[in-house]
C-alpha cells in the first residue's frame, strides 16, 4: 500500500473524539508473501541543528545504519519520537528543515517507509501543526493528529499489534531542556484530560496481542531528565491496568531498556546527540534497568523491533553496526 493511502487510512480514526468502533488495520504491503512478521525502527531526538549544516555526524551515522539495517532485518515502518527538529520545530509547511534534515538524510531506498510521527518538546517550541500538514506533501510523513492510533495483523498469523502514539507535551507541558526543567504542566488542561480519556478509552477496548504505547517523554529513564513525574501519575497506571506489551520514547539522549512489571520501557533517544549522564540511576525500580548506553563513540543509535504471531523482539543497534542488546516480550495475557 502507497504511504499516501496509508496516511488517508490513519486520518480516519486519528480523531481526537472518542469513539466506539472497531480498528481500522493498516495493510503493510509486503514484498515476501511469506513474511510472518511486522518488522519496525524506532529513533527518536533526531532533529539535526537550526543553523548550516542543519544536521550532526551522530544523525548521518545513524541515518546510514537504520537503512542498513532496514535493508538486511527488514522493516514496514519508521516510529519517529519527537524533537525531529532541533531546536525550535518548523515554522511552517514550507520550512526548509524538513528538506535539510529529514528528506535529504534519510535516503536510503529500504527508509522509503511510511514514518509514523508525534511531537516533542522542542518540535512544539515551533508550529507542530505545519508537521501534521507536512503529511500532505511527503509520501512517506503520516502525521495526523497530535495523538492517534494504528492497527496492524501480523502477515499470516491471527495475530495483532496496536500502537497509541501519544503528544506528551500536551498532557504534561513542556520545558526548557537548557534550563534542565521538568515538564510545567499541560498547556490546556482540557486538552490533556481530553487525551487521556482518549487513551483510556482506547487501551480499555484493545484486544490487541501486543498493545504498545508510544511518546516522547519517558516514564522510566535513568539519565539526565529522569522519570517523568507526570506520565507515573497518569499514564503508568493505565499501562499496569490494561496489560501494555511495551512504552517507547526518546527524550533522553541515549539508548535504555527497563523492565518493570512485566512491561518493557524503551528509550530510544539516540538519533542526533548522544549523552552519557546516569544521575536517576537511583530513581528506577530496584533492578529495572538492563541496558543503558551513552557512549558517543557509538555514534548514536536506535532500536530494531519484530513482531511475530507470539513475541516482540527489540534489539538495541549502535550507529557503527553492532548490535548492543536484544530482549524479548511475549503478547499479552488476556
Amino acid at each position: 500500500m502507497a504511504p499516501q493511502m496509508i496516511s488517508i487510512l490513519i486520518s480516519i480514526f486519528a480523531l481526537p473524539a472518542v469513539l466506539c468502533y472497531p480498528p481500522s488495520f493498516i495493510n503493510l504491503e509486503t514484498e515476501d508473501r511469506n513474511q510472518s512478521s511486522i518488522r519496525f525502527l524506532v529513533v527518536g531526538d533526531w532533529g539535526g541543528l537550526p543553523n548550516a549544516p542543519f544536521t550532526t555526524p551522530i544523525e548521518w551515522a545513524t541515518a546510514r545504519e537504520m537503512g542498513r539495517t532496514a535493508d538486511q532485518l527488514g522493516a514496514d515502518f519508521v516510529l519517529a519520537l519527537g524533537d525531529n527538529f532541533y531546536y525550535k520545530g518548523v515554522k511552517s509547511v514550507d520550512d526548509p528543515r524538513f528538506q535539510e534534515t529529514f528528506e535529504n538524510v534519510y535516503t536510503a531506498k529500504s527508509l522509503n517507509i511510511p514514518w509514523f510521527v508525534v511531537a516533542g518538546n522542542h518540535d512544539h517550541a515551533g508550529n507542530v501543526l505545519a508537521q501534521i500538514q507536512y503529511s500532505k506533501v511527503s509520501p512517506r510523513w503520516n502525521f495526523p493528529y497530535y495523538y492517534y492510533e494504528l492497527n496492524f495483523r501480523i502477515p499470516n498469523t491471527d495475530s495483532t499489534m496496536t500502537i497509541l502514539m501519544l503528544d506528551t507535551v500536551l498532557l504534561c507541558g513542556n520545558t526548557d531542556d537548557f534550563k534542565d526543567q521538568k515538564p510545567q504542566g499541560p498547556p490546556s488542561n482540557v486538552q490533556a484530560n481530553r487525551q487521556l480519556v482518549w487513551l483510556q478509552e482506547r487501551m480499555a477496548r484493545s484486544k490487541a496481542d501486543f498493545l504498545l504505547v508510544a511518546g516522547h517523554y519517558p516514564v522510566w529513564s535513568i539519565s539526565e531528565h529522569g522519570p517523568t513525574d507526570c506520565l507515573l501519575k497518569r499514564l503508568r497506571p493505565l499501562l499496569l491496568k490494561y496489560k501494555a506489551t511495551a512504552y517507547l520514547c526518546g527524550h533522553d539522549h541515549n539508548l535504555q531498556y527497563l523492565k518493570e512489571s512485566d512491561i518493557g520501557y524503551v528509550v530510544s533517544g539516540a538519533g542526533n546527540f548522544m549523552d552519557p549522564d546516569v544521575r536517576h540511576r537511583n530513581d528506577v525500580p530496584k533492578n529495572s534497568l538492563k541496558f543503558f548506553t551513552g557512549k558517543a563513540s557509538t555514534l548514536g543509535g536506535f532500536t530494531h523491533m519484530e513482531v511475530s504471531k507470539k513475541k516482540l523482539t527489540m534489539t538495541f543497534i549502535q550507529a557503527r553496526g553492532t548490535s548492543l542488546y536484544r530482549a524479548v516480550l511475549p503478547k499479552r495475557d488476556l
